[in-house]
């Protein structure tokens, strides 16, 4: 119990001493010892590391799971050892609504068709969407948030005890300085007429007393110095330590990308599918990264640039490697042609396909090799491609 009590006490006098000498330094009644200007400018750098990848972090978090209130649960499951349980996404769910929906309302009608076509898209692209948020969690927010649990922690420990070291050398110093005004002060001869024995006694007796506190004090001002130093060093390795976190941050970064790349590549080409099977014919968009056919004059094998035909081709109608037929030019065939009623109006994309009016009856018929969403329209002399899924054929 006498240890415990001498320990505590000795723990409350070297709490009392830094807070004194704090705030002594606050007020500016104390002096401060200054780190070099190199220190410095690590410590600024590790703040400036920790605070960007606190926000890097939590913003990366909204991009991935932009409800709040799922990732304050994940967070709790997390905080408390538990696995996550599996969510379902949103194209996921949206999936499910239209496959019910197609289901209720007619699966063999065009608007149930196309719902199921659309829900299989969806998702997949949630699929996709679950893949990239497990694979940028384990390879992107995993890696900042071991920086912010594990290093920088460790790093602000060693940042408070040699800001404790510090307090203590200061104090040391100061109390040194005291020590020898009191010493220089009591060596000097007292100011009076008569001088009598007892005082040049206590005088002497005064003078060597403060000569044993400056010794004690410089005794604690190497010790003191010593002890700062060495944390002074093991914190500044841990500083130099953050251009490593550095490299293991830019290498997090590029696989984040490579995710993110992949996962956006993933949704184009599932929605350039969606768009086949609705019947859009893709070369007709900007943007597109593919001509629909081959052009036919030459280009430079280099060249990569999206670029839209002027004049898009029938699909169906040729095979890849050869010249499109012009609608002008395709007669219709013998037998196979049926009437149609169109059900909903139709804008025509381009000059290749009909313009329809919900209601009217048009003459339909396929060619060999087209696609099946596909079919060859005519209403007088116009002559075009429409979607099936517009039409109600008639026998």
């Amino acid at each position: 119990m006498d240890f415990n009590m001498k320990k505590l006490a000795s723990d409350a006098g070297i709490f009392f001493t830094r807070a004194v000498q704090f705030t002594e330094e606050k007020f500016g009644q104390a002096e401060k010892t200054e780190l070099d200007a190199h220190f410095e400018n690590l410590l600024a750098r590790a703040d400036s590391t920790k605070n960007w990848t606190e926000k890097i972090l939590r913003q990366t978090e909204v991009l991935l799971q932009p409800n709040p209130s799922a990732r304050v649960e994940e967070f709790l499951y997390e905080k408390l050892d538990r696995k996550v349980p599996s969510r379902v996404t949103n194209g996921e769910l949206l999936a499910q609504y239209m496959t019910e929906a197609a289901g209720e309302l007619g699966p063999t009608t065009p608007y149930g068709k196309t719902l199921i076509k659309v829900a299989e898209a969806e998702k997949r692209l949630g699929a996709a969407e679950r893949d990239f948020i497990h694979t940028a969690s384990i390879n992107f927010l995993t890696p900042l948030r071991n920086f912010l649990e594990g290093d920088w922690k460790t790093i602000s420990k060693e940042r408070r005890l040699l800001q404790n070291r510090r307090l203590d050398l200061d104090a040391c110093k100061a109390r040194l300085k005291k020590a020898k005004a009191a010493e220089a002060k009591a060596t000097t001869v007292p100011d009076f007429q008569e001088t009598r024995p007892r005082n040049y006694i206590l005088s002497a007796s005064a003078s060597a007393l403060w000569n044993d506190e400056v010794d004690k004090s410089e005794q604690e001002l190497r010790v003191a110095q010593t002890e700062f130093d060495r944390q002074a060093e093991v914190t500044r390795l841990l500083l130099e330590g953050i251009s490593s976190t550095h490299v293991n941050h830019l290498r997090c970064l590029h696989e984040f990308v490579e995710s993110q790349t992949t996962y956006y590549a993933q949704c184009y080409r599932h929605m350039l599918d969606l768009q086949k099977q609705l019947g859009r014919f893709p070369g007709t968009f900007v943007g597109t990264t593919e001509p629909a056919s081959p052009p036919l004059s030459s280009t430079s094998p280099t060249t990569t640039a999206a670029t839209m035909p002027v004049e898009p081709s029938v699909a169906g109608l040729a095979p890849p490697g050869e010249a499109a037929l012009c609608l002008e030019e395709v007669a219709p065939p013998a037998s196979g042609t049926r009437k149609a009623r169109v059900l909903y109006d139709y804008e025509a994309a381009d000059s290749s396909e009909l313009a329809l009016l919900a209601d009217e009856l048009i003459t339909v018929y396929s060619l060999p090799g087209m696609d099946p969403d596909w079919l060859i329209g005519e209403r007088g002399n116009k002559k075009g491609k429409v979607p099936v899924t517009y039409l109600e054929l008639l026998s």
